[in-house]
């Protein structure tokens, strides 16, 4: 005969007045073992006389047909209050550390704070350990910014001779070719297809432009 559940925070015991059935756990393997993973009970292995009550099936669980309340073939296990039970146990957990606690010297709990601050740093590596270290870090990538916006402005500096020394030495071939100094399509062989397209009166109108331009201040 059941005596209690065998769920985990469930305080309904066997009691012929009270209208609730107790039921054994399936022989089959694969039922057992669904049974078992829904009850969330650590290294639980239920036994001959381990029952659950009714309160932890739905209604469609029963089958009814008969002059008593059975569980049909397929029926699980689904209705726990799995949070009274983890609560009860945060509370037991909290009282033994309470009273550990009292017994630690004062010295051991420093050193578990330590622990657990070298812990958090651990886990949060991008935080820093003072508002100086974040200071400096700051600083230092100020400075690398100013860096890399100088070696920007040099770059764009040195694009812009390039580019006016390629509309001088373009200018210059096609005038050539004009006066009929160089044979026609020189600048065709000597030239990039995107300059040797162009005309030169374009040329006349882009290098004063080139000349007047300025760069702009980062």
């Amino acid at each position: 005969m059941p005596t209690n559940c065998a769920a985990a925070g469930c305080a309904t015991t066997y009691n012929k007045h009270i209208n609730i059935s107790f039921h054994r756990f399936p022989l089959d393997p694969k039922r057992r073992k669904e049974w078992i993973r829904l009850l969330r009970r650590k290294n639980f292995v239920p036994g001959k006389h381990t029952f659950l009550c009714s309160k932890h099936f739905e209604a469609s669980c029963f089958d009814l047909t008969g002059q008593t309340r059975r569980l049909k073939m397929d029926a699980v296990p689904t209705i726990f209050d799995f949070c009274t039970h983890l609560k009860s146990m945060k509370l037991k957990s909290r009282n033994l550390l309470k009273k550990n606690n009292s017994c630690t010297p004062t010295g051991a709990s420093n050193l578990k704070s330590n622990i657990s601050s070298q812990q958090v740093l651990l886990e949060h590596s991008y935080a820093f350990r003072n508002p100086m270290e974040a200071k400096k870090r700051i600083i230092k990538l100020e400075k690398e910014i100013a860096s890399l916006r100088k070696k920007m402005k040099t770059c764009l500096q040195k694009e812009r001779r390039a580019t006016r020394r390629w509309i001088k030495a373009t200018c210059l071939v096609k005038n050539l070719e004009a006066n009929n100094i160089l044979p026609k399509g020189t600048s065709e062989h000597i030239l990039p297809t995107a300059l040797s397209s162009l005309p030169l009166e374009d040329f006349k109108i882009l290098e004063p432009d080139q000349q007047d331009k300025t760069l702009p201040i980062l």
